[in-house]
């Protein structure tokens, strides 16, 4: 990997000429990168201490509306100011554009330079604080599935998003002839996120037609937070570059196998996997039952986190290797959590019912919520099920709509004891905006089955 930028390398880099531009930027409710671009010269001067931005950006939607609920910020309130406060360690190159760095940026109160709560990143510092005041490292890994399409999301906006066209032709599951005609965007897509310093692993096909995954290295649960989104832009934005729109929509036809981003969770101490027992059946510690047992048990309360959008539950359908059930099973795809690395030190458990859409702050601070709470309830978990979980009645579902994860996050004490109330009560009206939306919207699907029938 290569050396991390600091100030002084960066302020040798802009003597020399070889970068001139610095992207200070904070992650969003939807997982987006929002902030400015500065010259390298005013950012060595003073935004390297802070800057500012609009308090609307942690109260908006998909498409930036300013909708009106939120007690953060409103009109009312006159959308005023928040502090971004640049996290100096994730300062890197960005070596897919032009003589370009970039810094992530924690988000603070104008006034009090407190942490914003609802601020993604802060959700998931909360949590990470929980579990080291546990003398527990949380490390984790996220695995980002995505649709590469013909044309730039340019034109396909211009074309109505109408008669979209994958990359390749049918199913490119590991499969390396088919992946080698898409090598003009996913070559670059490694090797400069590489060169940014998030530790690619590899890039495969996925299990439909023109669906690729790209997977980095597990580690600290903030820092694979910060390279899910890193990785996120630059694969958007590189793809552009070559004249391809990459989607991380997670079902873009009904037809269609979806989209997910996968989470896998272990917890450390003193550099040692507290999952790991090799005198317990599969490997699996007292403290990793108790873990996936919170999983289990609060995984209703936690879904809107893993699946934000109306879209997101389109996805869980049987059949096509998205989960349906709320169970744990042992290296088996058709449960919503898979026990990985049975029996070795690599134990961990996998949740698959995050779509590609999540937010990956909110999704790893919500599996940590759910995990540790059954840790200090002292959970005991259940044997796994095995065989296919698809068509097992009594096993409870994952919650099918948007509505449904909404109403279960409302009132999950759980999530307001470990989140608090306002962190809560904030994604509780970013859920509502999008089913108002929803409801609102008049679907092709309504006029064709209705135009002339009703």
């Amino acid at each position: 990997m290569p050396e991390p930028l600091t100030l002084k390398s960066l302020r040798k880099a802009a003597d020399s000429g070889e970068i001139d531009t610095v992207l200070v930027c904070l992650v969003d409710m939807q997982g987006r990168l929002m902030g400015k671009r500065f010259h390298v010269s005013n950012f060595l001067e003073s935004a390297h201490e802070e800057t500012h931005c609009c308090s609307y950006l942690l109260a908006t939607d998909l498409v930036m509306n300013t909708p009106e609920g939120y007690q953060a910020t409103s009109w009312e309130q006159g959308y005023g100011d928040y502090v971004m406060k640049p996290d100096l360690s994730t300062l890197r190159p960005v070596p897919w554009l032009t003589a370009t760095a970039m810094v992530l940026c924690d988000v603070l109160d104008h006034h009090t330079h407190e942490p914003v709560p609802h601020s993604p990143r802060a959700v998931l510092k909360a949590q990470i604080a929980r579990a080291q005041a546990m003398g527990l490292t949380a490390m984790m890994a996220t695995e980002l599935e995505f649709f590469l399409f013909d044309r730039t999301f340019d034109e396909i906006r211009k074309g109505g998003f109408r008669d979209l066209v994958p990359f390749s032709g049918y199913n490119e599951d590991y499969h390396i002839f088919q992946t080698g005609k898409e090598e003009h965007v996913m070559r670059p897509i490694r090797n400069h996120l590489v060169a940014a310093g998030v530790p690619v692993e590899n890039t495969k096909g996925e299990a439909e037609a023109g669906q690729a995954e790209l997977n980095i290295r597990y580690a600290e649960a903030l820092a694979t937070a910060d390279n899910h989104s890193i990785a996120k832009h630059a694969i958007k934005e590189i793809a552009h570059q070559q004249g391809h729109a990459a989607s991380f929509l997670p079902k873009w036809r009904a037809d269609r196998v979806g989209s997910a981003a996968h989470i896998h969770q272990s917890l450390w101490k003193d550099g040692n996997p507290v999952f790991f027992d090799a005198d317990k059946p599969r490997g699996m510690s007292d403290v990793m039952g108790s873990y996936v047992a919170g999983l289990l048990k609060y995984s209703a309360d936690i879904t809107y986190f893993l699946a934000p959008y109306i879209n997101s539950y389109k996805r869980f359908v049987p059949g096509t290797f998205a989960p349906t059930k709320v169970a744990w099973s042992v290296d088996n795809r058709t449960a919503g959590y898979r026990l990985v690395g049975e029996g070795t030190k690599g134990v961990r458990i996998e949740c698959r019912i995050g779509g590609s859409d999540l937010n990956p702050y909110l999704a790893c601070a919500a599996q940590l919520a759910a995990g540790l709470s059954g840790i200090e309830e002292g959970l005991t978990l259940a044997e796994p099920v095995t065989g296919d979980v698809y068509h097992m009645d009594y096993v409870p579902a994952v919650p099918h709509t948007l509505r449904a994860a909404m109403e279960a996050l409302q009132g999950s004490a759980m999530l307001r004891a470990q989140m608090g109330d306002w962190v809560i009560d904030h994604y509780t009206r970013a859920a509502e905006v999008e089913q108002e939306a929803f409801d609102r919207a008049v679907t092709d699907w309504e006029i064709a089955r209705g135009f002339e029938g009703a």
